[in-house]
């Protein structure tokens, strides 16, 4: 019975793993058609002066090319904050504005384009080749970000084929044209996702050290961080309440503050950075005001000052059309929030705390991992069902023996503590509903689509929705056509330099 379930879910992963390369195959081969039946709004995309300061970049660059036209449609493709990465890349940090960008995929860039792709740089000119780079990052991160969900999945709801389908989902989301483009979304979800499936798994350092990647990838890699406070509460309140063990509580704060350090890290050593380039041995009268603040952050006054990011900035009647873009998404991840919410009250307001027996057992595991034996872990997930639930399992099993199948009651894992409902899946809606107000009070909110397309409790939900009967069910063919038609919208405008999200 383990090795057909193993099997199976190795089977789940390889469809997941398929389906994520099918849709990046497909987005390119939308790029492409849309690039070839529309002219672009914004034809500037190609032009690149000097570096303001000689970067050498590579010895091969500004040299005559093999196929210019090759490289001229690579170049082309680069839109957006593309322009603003292979900028970087190529350059380092010119301008203010540029800290507006985290530098880790700029980092991955140039490192790809000055090693492996370095010969390529004769055929098809060096910027086409640091645009080629991020291509090539960006897939191949979020082919292993879905097979990360999957994984995920698999532990906080404890079913294969919901996690499946869930990362399904996440390979046809609707913010896909960003995850095949010059943006952070791919690297992003993979080092946050990645994270996450190591935190659930045990491994807090190793976890830490992904998660402090995916804040070097996108500032909002920072409330990560969030997961370790939220076990590091619990496990707190374990050792000093519970088994009132004051030195094991210190020893639990001291670690999740250590990990905390360590996933803001990247960020902080990012404003000192910038501080050092732009304030470092200038005179008072030749700072920047953000320079003489208290707490001088780049980053904030770098939104703020030329992208308009902040408390309720976005609330004005102009902006109704990209609050009307960002509704969907919206919409979906308030349904899941509230849906949760409603399922188990008690759980949900408590933060975790007021959970039932079979909660406490069920989450024994993740809440307190040093309770239960490694040995008696499962491989690839440590929140599989602890041993009193499983008798409570065969007792029920051996009670329904001899009953007419046709009047067996359907198990549905949404409402029987595992599944959507279960404990686990706390944390993750307290993320998700933080970064959805931030989207909608803080952010350009027509954002909020790629902004919580990593969010998991997102495909979760609707994991839950597509199959559900009754009245849900339509709702899944609505989830399905809402990723559909922003694919074929994302691919179209964006490519072709139109303003989309």
């Amino acid at each position: 019975m383990a090795i057909n379930k193993l099997a199976a879910n190795l089977d789940y992963e390889r469809i997941v793993i398929a389906s994520a390369i099918a849709s990046r195959i497909l987005l390119l081969f939308l790029i492409v058609f849309w690039r070839s039946l529309v002219s672009p709004y914004d034809t500037s995309a190609s032009l690149n002066p000097a570096c303001l300061i000689d970067s050498s970049s590579s010895p091969l660059a500004g040299q005559p090319v093999l196929f210019p036209r090759i490289g001229s449609a690579i170049e082309s493709s680069i839109v957006w904050d593309g322009v603003h990465f292979v900028r970087i890349a190529e350059c380092g940090y010119e301008y203010e504005k540029s800290y507006a960008f985290l530098p880790l995929l700029p980092i991955c860039i140039s490192f790809l384009s000055r090693t492996v792709l370095l010969p390529l740089v004769p055929v098809i000119g060096h910027r086409a080749v640091l645009g080629l780079s991020g291509y090539l990052i960006n897939n191949i991160a979020f082919v292993l970000a879905a097979r990360y969900l999957f994984r995920l999945s698999h532990i906080i709801l404890k079913d294969g084929e919901a996690a499946m389908r869930a990362s399904i989902l996440f390979c046809f989301n609707p913010a896909s044209i960003f995850y095949s483009s010059l943006y952070t979304e791919s690297l992003y979800s993979l080092f946050s996702l990645g994270g996450l499936y190591h935190l659930m798994s045990g491994r807090n350092c190793v976890s830490a050290l992904w998660l402090a990647l995916s804040s070097c990838a996108r500032s909002n890699g920072v409330l990560n961080a969030g997961y370790i406070c939220f076990l590091t509460m619990h496990w707190t309140y374990d050792a000093l309440l519970l088994k009132k063990c004051f030195r094991r509580a210190l020893q639990v704060l001291i670690t999740g503050a250590l990990n905390c350090v360590c996933i803001f890290a990247p960020f902080v050593v990012f404003q000192a950075y910038g501080y050092y380039n732009i304030c470092s041995g200038r005179l008072p009268d030749e700072m920047r005001p953000w320079c003489k603040a208290r707490v001088p952050l780049l980053y904030n006054f770098v939104q703020s000052h030329y992208w308009g990011v902040g408390f309720l900035k976005y609330f004005r009647f102009e902006q109704l059309p990209n609050f009307l873009l960002a509704s969907p998404i919206l919409s979906l991840a308030f349904f899941s929030i509230v849906h949760y919410g409603k399922s188990r009250p008690k759980l949900f307001l408590s933060v975790g705390f007021q959970a039932t027996a079979e909660d406490r057992n069920s989450a024994a595991m993740l809440y307190f991992p040093e309770r239960v034996p490694r040995s008696s872990m499962p491989r690839h997930t440590v929140a599989s069902s602890s041993g009193l639930q499983g008798n409570q399992n065969l007792r029920r099993k051996k009670q329904i023996i001899g009953q007419d199948p046709a009047k067996l009651p359907v198990e549905d894992k949404t409402f029987n503590g595992s599944g959507y409902s279960s404990a686990f899946v706390i944390p993750f809606i307290l993320h998700m509903g933080f970064m959805a107000a931030t989207a909608i009070f803080v952010m350009h909110v027509q954002v909020a689509t790629r902004f919580l397309s990593a969010s998991p409790p997102l495909y979760w939900f609707a994991s839950y929705v597509m199959v559900n009967p009754g009245r849900f069910k339509r709702w899944g063919y609505i989830i399905w056509a809402y990723s559909v038609a922003y694919i074929l919208l994302g691919s179209l405008l964006f490519s072709n330099f139109y303003p989309f999200t």
